[in-house]
């Protein structure tokens, strides 16, 4: 159970830190990336350009690293994996992708082809970690995404809505922690299209 022996590490521990620190930093971690959807709501064409706007976040989840919580008030990172982008950026390209999927919109992008789209998602990533069951056994993976349609021309919200998915990991190894966060991106990103084909 690796992932509770990160959790439970005492902090009296930090002064080897300095020496640790020097053969982490050579260490390999796996990379990790999550995928759109297999399967998304579909909905009609419209003559929309769409733009997903980079994500907010705060700045313990603005990084590669995987978070991990022994508490509410405290952040750790698995010492093992990483994901293939910073997390904003990653919720970033999978928003995009899962509205590309639902073959609804005229151009969907990080960037307006012209000066400005038609509608910009906003969001912040509120929660986006893994934390250690209380009993000892499992983990449950938590994310928490705020999210806004504006309106390009006059800068007007359309709508706004907060999305929450939850997953449970049956162990704390990192690849069955893995799988818990791509189940719970799944169940969001999901929720989140149709969403916005029901709001456009």
């Amino acid at each position: 159970m690796r992932l509770l022996a990160i959790l439970l590490l005492p902090l009296a521990l930090s002064g080897c830190s300095a020496l640790s620190a020097l053969s982490d930093a050579t260490t390999v971690l796996d990379v990790y990336e999550l995928q759109a959807p297999d399967a998304v709501p579909q909905g009609g064409a419209r003559s929309l350009d769409v733009i997903v706007e980079l994500p907010t976040t705060t700045g313990a989840l603005d990084t590669d690293r995987v978070m991990v919580k022994p508490s509410q008030l405290q952040a750790q990172y698995l010492d093992d994996a990483r994901w293939g982008e910073e997390m904003p950026v990653m919720m970033q390209s999978l928003m995009l992708r899962t509205l590309q999927e639902t073959e609804a919109f005229r151009y969907v992008a990080r960037e307006p082809l012209s000066l400005s789209g038609d509608v910009a998602i906003v969001s912040d990533v509120i929660d986006f970690h893994a934390v250690a069951a209380p009993e000892g056994e499992g983990a449950e993976v938590v994310l928490r995404v705020r999210v806004q349609l504006v309106r390009e021309t006059d800068v007007a919200i359309l709508s706004s809505r907060t999305f929450e998915a939850r997953a449970q990991a049956p162990a704390t190894d990192t690849p069955t922690l893995m799988r818990a966060f791509d189940s719970a991106s799944d169940a969001l990103l999901t929720e989140f299209a149709g969403w916005v084909l029901g709001v456009l």
